[in-house]
């Protein structure tokens, strides 16, 4: 009796060991110096192109990491910026992207009434393969096809070495 009371303990001891285990995970995040590098260089891609913007980075979370506005850029360009980095990092994909299958979607055309969500164009995740470990938002260009495209998108190119 003993030795099966033993032989029990053990085993529970096993799966509890191993129930944890599945309990912790390990997960990439960003780093303060790559959100710094890639809000500079999201800027430094718009001032190039004439426009001025703020960039905002966040990590996995949301959470703001890195904050640059460019001289001149409009003072509404500081939360459209956080907001669209929020909304990359929240649904994983571009704000673009989330925003015309909003419009095409009729099941999805509720999403710009989550809190904190913004759909318009200048939002995208930063990943390592295809894991999203935070997102850039960028605001002031004029069209948020140019904030993504010639602001984030060159950003992300810069810093591709780092995300791999």
């Amino acid at each position: 009796m003993h030795h099966a009371f033993k032989t029990t303990a053990i085993a529970l001891a096993f799966i509890a060991t191993a129930a944890s285990a599945e309990g912790v995970r390990t997960e990439r995040n960003m780093s303060l110096d790559l959100a710094n590098q890639i809000a500079t260089h999201t800027v430094a891609a718009c001032t190039a192109a004439g426009y001025n913007v703020t960039a905002t980075v966040v990590d996995r979370a949301g959470t703001v990491r890195a904050v640059q506005r460019a001289d001149n850029a409009g003072p509404h360009t500081l939360e459209a910026s956080r907001l669209k980095a929020y909304t990359s990092a929240s649904a994983k994909n571009t704000t673009q992207a989330i925003m015309e299958g909003s419009q095409k979607n009729p099941a999805a055309a509720n999403l710009g009434q989550i809190p904190g969500y913004l759909l318009l164009g200048g939002g995208v995740p930063v990943k390592v393969g295809n894991e999203v470990i935070g997102a850039v938002g960028v605001g002031g260009a004029p069209g948020g096809h140019l904030d993504e495209q010639q602001c984030a998108m060159a950003a992300l190119t810069k810093v591709a070495d780092q995300l791999k």
